[in-house]
């Protein structure tokens, strides 16, 4: 039995960055390989020839993004992030951390392709404290080594 699809929350601009690699990579970039597939195994003996063997790796990487992007963008759910001042999925926040003032966006690592931010999930320790948390809170969260860490959230804004 096949395992259920995860439903992937992604930013517009993430989805659509994700769509754009997926256009390239089944056009031009599939193209180009299959043309240095066909140049190398012009040159002869395939069992010896480097080039061939590395465009046929290529061609493989390759087609394992394609599917992997199919799946993300046919189960994305382009995400609403909460109001100002609420921390939840896409937004974009301001924290106090160890006395330094340091901004991630909160939200799944595919968010990273449409953003300049460092993106934290809300499943590690101190995404799930901040979830849900709202601008001016003090959260307390467990690092892995059990130490624990107070954060205060400065600021939290949708991600544009």
């Amino acid at each position: 039995m096949a395992e259920e699809e995860k439903a992937v929350l992604l930013t517009q601009a993430a989805y659509d960055k994700l769509k754009e690699e997926l256009a390239w990579r089944e056009g031009d970039y599939r193209d180009e390989i299959t043309e240095r597939i066909a140049t190398a195994r012009a040159e002869g003996d395939l069992s010896e020839n480097g080039g061939y063997q590395a465009a046929r790796e290529e061609q493989g990487k390759n087609e394992g993004r394609i599917n992997e992007l199919t799946v993300k963008l046919r189960n994305a759910k382009i995400l609403k992030a909460p109001p100002k001042g609420k921390v939840g999925n896409g937004s974009l926040v301001t924290l106090e951390l160890a006395g330094k003032e340091v901004q991630y966006v909160l939200g799944a690592r595919d968010i990273a392709v449409a953003t300049d931010y460092e993106v934290i999930s809300p499943e590690s320790p101190i995404g799930a404290a901040i979830m849900g948390a709202k601008a001016g809170s003090t959260v307390t969260y467990k690092t892995p080594t059990g130490r624990e860490i107070s954060v205060t959230i400065k600021e939290a804004k949708p991600l544009k």
